[in-house]
């Protein structure tokens, strides 16, 4: 609860200064440990796993443990930038550029093939769920500092930005 607060508080606060925030920080940290450890699991022990099963198992195995290494690599790309922005070796205007913002939304929030939780290994569930979280989590950040959202204009010109953006006008 405690992070959903801190994510909240962020609005308002431009993007070096939420670069140079803890919770920038803590979500940094978070993120290499996370991709560090999928790397270490996809590359050792869940090769191991991943032999070990049967034929339907090992097909949804090799696209969720895609969706992890997705998350993990928009997760990380996301962070370095910030990162790079905070330390001056990135202009802001480039950083926050529509190139550096978070993709592969429709795969990283896509739900999990069916009976995932039942085929796959523990330890590939649990990285999906972490991984998960933190992409939802970066996602949010993006949005707040750099979506719509975070230059929404009153009243009746917010509405026709929006539609303006949901139905691709230029």
């Amino acid at each position: 609860m405690a992070l959903r607060n801190d994510v909240e508080n962020i609005h308002g606060l431009t993007p070096q200064a939420f670069a140079a925030s803890a919770l920038f920080a803590r979500t940094f940290d978070e993120g290499m440990a996370l991709v560090e450890e999928t790397a270490r699991y996809l590359d050792g022990k869940g090769r191991d796993d991943a032999r070990a099963l049967p034929r339907k198992a090992a097909i949804l195995y090799a696209g969720e443990s895609m969706r992890v290494t997705t998350r993990m690599m928009q997760a990380a790309s996301w962070l370095l930038v910030q990162r790079a922005v905070q330390e001056g070796d990135m202009p802001p205007d480039t950083g926050s550029s529509n190139r550096y913002r978070l993709g592969s939304k429709e795969i990283c929030m896509a739900a999990p093939g069916e009976g995932s939780e039942s085929l796959l290994p523990a330890p590939l569930c649990d990285l999906l769920a972490r991984s998960e979280s933190l992409y939802r989590r970066i996602a949010r950040l993006d949005e707040i500092l750099f979506g719509q959202g975070a230059l929404a204009t009153p009243g009746v010109q917010a509405q026709f930005s929006r539609l303006e953006q949901a139905f691709g006008g230029e």
